[in-house]
């Protein structure tokens, strides 16, 4: 009987960490702590990670993010399994958040570090390119930093990268704390 419990204790968990991952029952721009979405992106990931990475949360004090909290735990399910991809036998992964109010306004910035194999500079040139991969045939599409990208885009943000061969990659996501910048038509409403 408690066998029975504890296995529907594990599916309870694993549906609700699907919905905060997907956001189902959300608008589709809300305010958002993204650090309940990173922390159901890495439950839904955890049987590719914990095979290959010890994983390492860094979690600093930031403001709610207006955002599509789906389209972004995409985000940051790419660079998790990236990351994990990188890593030859076992190594660590690390998770990091924090705010810096710059010349633009209020950000917030999310790192997933691994030491894995690191990224070429003239490889750095082309990942988000799409359809670029340097993983063997059937390994990967070279679609999921394309996307990271283009999401990130959309949101106002930017992905920077910092890596070397053999010394493993940071990818640092930037967002906006308020959002995208609104188009000034959209926001005067058309009105003349």
């Amino acid at each position: 009987m408690a066998e029975s419990r504890d296995g529907l204790s594990r599916v309870k968990n694993i549906v609700q960490d699907l919905k905060t991952f997907s956001h189902v029952d959300q608008a589709e721009w809300a305010r958002m702590d993204l650090r309940i979405g990173l922390d159901s992106t890495v439950n839904i990931v955890w049987n590719e990670l914990r095979h290959k990475a010890e994983l390492r949360r860094e979690f600093g004090d930031i403001p709610l993010v207006l955002c599509n909290a789906g389209q972004l735990n995409q985000v940051f399910m790419n660079l998790l399994t990236n990351a994990a991809q990188a890593i030859d036998g076992h190594g660590l992964i690390t998770v990091r958040t924090g705010a810096v109010d710059g010349e633009a306004g209020a950000e917030v910035w999310i790192e997933v570090e691994d030491d894995g194999c690191g990224i070429s500079p003239e490889h750095q040139a082309r990942i988000f390119e799409p359809f670029f991969t340097t993983k063997p045939v059937g390994k990967g599409t070279g679609l999921g930093l394309s996307l990271a990208w283009s999401i990130v885009q959309k949101h106002g943000g930017r992905i920077e990268v910092d890596s070397a061969p053999d010394s493993g990659t940071c990818f640092r996501v930037c967002l906006p704390v308020d959002g995208p910048a609104r188009q000034e038509a959209g926001e005067k409403g058309g009105a003349s």
